[in-house]
């Protein structure tokens, strides 16, 4: 039974940013995590050294449903089950669209759609046969406003909303919630090369007058998947301070 033993959170992208934030978050909860990604960062070679027993790491391509699938059997496996799904791997990509190569278009398709798709299929699945699960898709403010140069990302991130509302439908019949978290920026890898002067060109356009702090975009995931956001399902909540109000 899920009650007698700990939660356990499936965290892709969870070796750096966001993702090792919710890693170490849930950890020092005492749930049991997995994240999977294509190499080891510091983050997860440092809880590998120290052994933790409740961390799980796996080199997987989240586009390769094999993989993927047998990367959710094993989890569930060594764990017990699967609770809790967080989509957090992605990656951003800028420049106008008539002009963008091919082969980015596709890399960003890949990595923020369908690798999401397979995980969450993976996943569940686990969470069907359990009869219980919450899923937390990381989503962007450019899935709720338009800005130029990110068509591409764009398309992706909206494409998650509406899979967050479908798959709230089709799931929530069988105790599985799903959501969305839609941050806008924060200090984060993917922020770490604009200028000063646009991130206070951010800040002058947001309402609270500054960035997010990574931690401020985890406590809003952390609650979408605790028991406090139990009757929640087919949402998206904004950390963006304001910025799309």
């Amino acid at each position: 039974m899920a009650s007698e033993r700990p939660k356990v959170a499936v965290i892709s992208g969870g070796s750096r940013g966001l993702g090792a934030q919710l890693v170490a978050r849930f950890l020092d909860r005492k749930y049991s995590v997995a994240t999977l990604s294509r190499s080891k960062s510091e983050f997860v070679n440092e809880l590998l050294r120290r052994e933790e027993a409740n961390f799980y790491w796996a080199s997987v391509d989240a586009r390769a449903a094999e993989s993927v699938q047998k990367f959710a059997n094993d989890v569930a496996a060594r764990f017990g089950g699967i609770d809790i799904l967080i989509n957090n791997a992605g990656i951003a990509v800028e420049g106008v669209l008539p002009t963008m190569r091919w082969e980015r278009i596709n890399e960003v398709v890949e990595t923020n759609l369908t690798a999401v798709l397979v995980l969450t299929q993976a996943c569940s699945r686990v969470m069907l046969r359990q009869g219980s699960g919450t899923i937390v898709n990381i989503s962007s403010v450019n899935a709720i406003r338009g800005h130029s140069g990110v068509a591409a990302y764009s398309a992706t991130k909206s494409a998650l909303e509406g899979m967050t509302r479908s798959l709230a439908r089709e799931l929530g019949a069988r105790n599985i919630r799903v959501n969305s978290v839609a941050p806008g920026y924060f200090e984060s890898d993917m922020i770490a090369s604009i200028s000063d002067e646009q991130r206070q060109r951010i800040a002058r356009r947001t309402p609270l007058g500054r960035l997010a702090r990574i931690e401020e975009v985890a406590n809003v995931v952390h609650f979408l998947a605790s028991e406090e956001a139990s009757f929640i399902t087919g949402q998206t909540l904004a950390v963006d301070g304001g910025i799309t109000c």
